[in-house]
């Protein structure tokens, strides 16, 4: 079992472990798919801080349609009481999520996919368990700490299989600090989901608002339009990244936080690499070598036996707490 039975906790939450680990597999598909629309983009003369506006700012319109939709006006007078209470917190979070993707776009700028890839999404399992235990109290198990490790193998393996850029320090920073802020934001909204009373959705239409902000004076510095390419098909492709990947992954994921330890989370995330390897294999002509094939079987390996672990857990600490 992943968790010791000491750190478990019980978490405020009617959603079950396995839909939490299904919210975040879909979350961490989507995302996958993002990176796939946005190599299109940057061909059609879009900068990579552009394409992460559009995203945003796509995606926080999407969400305030569906807020107003869906939500009764008690419930849209609770929004403004939410932002006024957690202020804060929804600007770090928000902020967050500006600075994780500017980050890691300028890693793969600087030091190539690869490595922006492995700093970046290596690091994750590994600060989110040191987070999880400063934080929550949430101890790992020699097992879970062994099933990181091959999570981490397989992810190395993955992009060593495919073309490594120039080693920039630079590069390496940047993914570091996108490795950091992505983290943070983790573990922030993970703490916020382990009470009752707060809102999932507005953590994530909140903070998207608060990401877009910060985003836009970076955008308008690089220019928010395509220098080429044809209009219609940036608009289709920045409408999906802000549909699919922005407003539906991070409600799936923030949902999923909420029954989800946060290091499983992070693990179970790793699967997005996986996902736009498949795509660029498919539908980009790209080419996965042996080593890069063996990469994704470990890296979905340690996913497979992390969810089947989590689910586990949760299943002895249900039984627990009836006897």
């Amino acid at each position: 079992m992943v968790s010791e039975a000491a750190g478990v906790k019980a978490i405020s939450s009617t959603l079950s472990v396995s839909r939490g680990l299904l919210y975040v597999c879909f979350a961490a598909i989507a995302w996958g798919t993002g990176g796939a629309v946005a190599a299109i983009l940057y061909r059609n003369g879009l900068g990579p801080v552009a394409v992460s506006f559009w995203r945003f700012a796509i995606g926080m319109f999407v969400l305030a349609i569906v807020a107003v939709i869906m939500n009764s006006k008690e419930k849209r007078r609770a929004m403004g009481a939410f932002i006024r209470e957690r202020w804060g917190q929804m600007i770090v979070i928000g902020m967050g999520l500006a600075i994780y993707q500017t980050a890691y776009f300028a890693a793969v700028q600087y030091s190539g996919l690869a490595v922006a890839t492995i700093v970046t999404l290596g690091l994750g399992p590994v600060l989110m368990a040191i987070g999880s235990y400063l934080t929550m109290n949430e101890r790992i198990s020699r097992t879970g700490a062994l099933i990181m490790a091959f999570a981490i193998l397989g992810l190395g393996l993955l992009t060593w299989g495919g073309e490594i850029g120039p080693h920039s320090l630079l590069g390496l920073a940047f993914a570091v600090l996108s490795s950091i802020c992505y983290t943070c934001v983790t573990l922030i909204t993970r703490a916020m989901g382990r009470h009752a009373y707060i809102d999932r959705f507005n953590v994530t239409f909140f903070g998207i608002v608060i990401g877009t902000l910060c985003l836009l004076p970076v955008a308008l510095f690089e220019g928010l339009t395509s220098r080429s390419g044809t209009i219609f098909q940036s608009v289709v492709f920045l409408s999906y990244l802000g549909v699919v990947p922005t407003a539906a992954a991070y409600i799936l994921f923030n949902a999923g936080l909420s029954s989800v330890r946060a290091t499983t989370a992070s693990v179970m995330v790793l699967i997005e690499p996986v996902t736009a390897a498949l795509i660029a294999v498919l539908f980009l002509g790209e080419i996965l070598t042996p080593i890069a094939v063996f990469g994704v079987i470990i890296l979905m390996s340690s996913v497979v036996v992390l969810a089947l672990s989590e689910r586990h857990g949760a299943v002895v600490v249900a039984k627990q707490k009836v006897s």
